[in-house]
């Protein structure tokens, strides 16, 4: 081996000349070192080494958390709730026989958890008076007492089916364990029927939600019912949860989810403008502008109104459409809230955003058959991660230099040309989808993706399968309610547990709910 050379007696180019050589040599090495470790693997029958996909784009792109903490300091972390001591229920003082002339030194503490698991039956007996002119007269039940099972049955009952997913079957033999004289159908009853309150607070949700919210996130599911194919919605943010299952998924039926169940119709400027906006031609708007009474209080009055006008199918589910935008406006909902899906046409209504995760995901879908068309596709990714990475830096530092740049740079990306026609196809639909990817560099507190939503619906698919029993109208229902209050109680940090206790005693359904006062205030809870 050659003594190296003079550092010092080199020359510039010398060294260059140098530095190139060192570098191809490694790199020899390194391929020759791979082709004999892939050898050795093969010559003692070694498995190969498996292949990870990322696990999304959102983790693919996330900053180190070594160089994170590198360069903030960390933060204190908050101690959670359940290593707080409870509130004290019950104090018990413990003496001791000591002997004489010992000093008292006060007490010591000593903290102890307990459940009471006990049946408790009640008899009331309610006061019976005669008038005078006949009529008789019974003291009335408790307002907490709506039934022949008292608030604490009916509350455990729903926390252990909607929150621990627990059967009815298994329901039945708990409380039949514990001494409670039930059936499935009475479990069943409770879990179904006369949860009007609930229903209501679970609208006010909704409307709570889209009055005060900047974003939401939206998503839907197939979900079996009875036997027949519906599908399950999603709406929500990181404050609320709200779930409806219906037969239909198309945008007549997502406009009225949005009307958080308030019936009435209105033709005003937002309903024509969606008919301009959509292609309705001047006529039919024009006829509707001279109909006179421009709000109609539900479905029948709608629909008598919409038979005057002779339309087709199509227009008359358009006009409706409309008429439920109007209504949506009318009431203050949505007035500047960005809606983000994941680009299904039914959730294109109003302020609309689109899914970074979604998109990315036409390009992974894209069949290859040379190792070219592996490459362009593999590049036109990698760029999209590279964007995808730096918009996210642009949401905690938004700037207007930075936003030019970012527009710019999306154009140079889904403007590519790479002579793949199915990769060049679905690059330039997702161009065609600028304003909408792009709506992030003017709102930077909408989220990037729709990954909320996708979580709160699995956890919906999740309970749906320990809910065979609700094949019912009301069973779906009250099911759909219960999810929606137990998310939301899960985002604003509530007990379900103890939201359940407070709501059974409060027979008042008119009483302003607590869930919505809290979306409301956006503070935390």
């Amino acid at each position: 081996m050659p003594p190296p050379p003079d550092l010092d007696a080199l020359s510039l180019d010398e060294l260059k000349k140098l530095v190139v050589q060192l570098l191809i040599e490694v790199t020899a090495l390194r391929e020759e070192n791979q082709q004999l470790g892939a050898e050795n693997a093969r010559l003692k029958d070694l498995p190969k080494k498996p292949k990870l996909t990322p696990g999304g784009m959102d983790k693919a792109t996330e900053p180190d958390k070594r160089a994170r903490t590198k360069e903030a300091p960390r933060q204190r972390r908050k101690r959670q709730s359940g290593r707080r001591t409870p509130p004290v229920t019950t104090e018990r003082t413990l003496v001791i026989e000591v002997p004489s002339g010992s000093r008292r030194r006060g007490f010591e503490n000593y903290t102890v958890q307990d459940l009471l698991l006990a049946p408790q039956v009640i008899r009331f007996r309610r006061e019976r008076w005669v008038t005078p002119d006949g009529q008789e007269i019974t003291a009335p039940l408790p307002p907490e007492v709506s039934g022949h099972f008292g608030p604490g049955i009916v509350r455990y009952v729903l926390m252990q089916h909607v929150q621990g997913q627990v059967t009815v079957e298994r329901l039945r033999a708990q409380l039949k364990s514990l001494g409670v004289r039930i059936s499935e159908g009475q479990i069943i009853t409770i879990l179904t029927a006369n949860k009007d309150a609930f229903h209501a607070e679970k609208d006010a949700i909704l409307e709570a939600g889209l009055a005060s919210a900047a974003w939401v996130t939206v998503d839907d599911t197939a979900a079996r019912h009875a036997g027949r194919d519906e599908y399950t919605t999603h709406i929500g943010n990181d404050r609320f949860a709200w779930f409806a299952t219906r037969p239909s998924k198309s945008r007549l039926n997502f406009l009225d989810l949005l009307r958080a169940g308030d019936p009435v119709y209105v033709i005003n400027t937002a309903a024509l403008a969606y008919l301009i906006e959509h292609g309705v031609p001047e006529s039919i708007v024009a006829a509707l502008l001279a109909a006179g009474s421009r709000s109609f209080d539900d479905d029948a009055a709608w629909r008598v109104h919409l038979d005057s006008f002779g339309l087709g199918a199509g227009q008359r589910r358009r006009v409706t459409e409309a008429a439920m935008v109007g209504a949506i406006v009318a009431r203050g909902l949505l007035t500047d809230t960005v809606i983000v899906s994941d680009d299904a046409g039914q959730f294109d209504v109003f302020q609309h955003a689109l899914c970074w995760i979604h998109a990315e995901r036409h390009l992974r879908r894209i069949v290859c058959v040379t190792d070219e068309q592996h490459r362009l596709v593999d590049v036109q990714r990698q760029l999209v991660w590279w964007f995808y990475a730096d918009l996210k830096l642009y949401k905690d530092d938004p700037t207007a230099i930075r936003r030019t740049a970012l527009r710019a740079r999306f154009d140079r990306i889904f403007g590519r040309i790479t002579g793949f026609t199915e990769l060049d196809d679905t690059v330039s639909r997702l161009h065609a989808n600028k304003n909408e990817l792009l709506l992030v560099l003017d709102r930077p507190n909408i989220p990037l993706h729709t990954n909320g939503s996708e979580n709160d619906v699995r956890s919906f698919v999740t309970k749906r399968k320990v809910s065979g029993e609700t094949r019912s109208a009301a069973g779906k229902q009250a099911r759909d309610t219960f999810l929606s209050l137990l998310k939301t109680c899960s985002k604003l940090a509530i007990s379900f547990w103890d939201y359940l206790g407070a709501r059974l005693k409060i027979p008042d359904a008119d009483r302003v709910p607590w869930l919505p006062d809290l979306i409301r205030q956006n503070v935390p809870a």
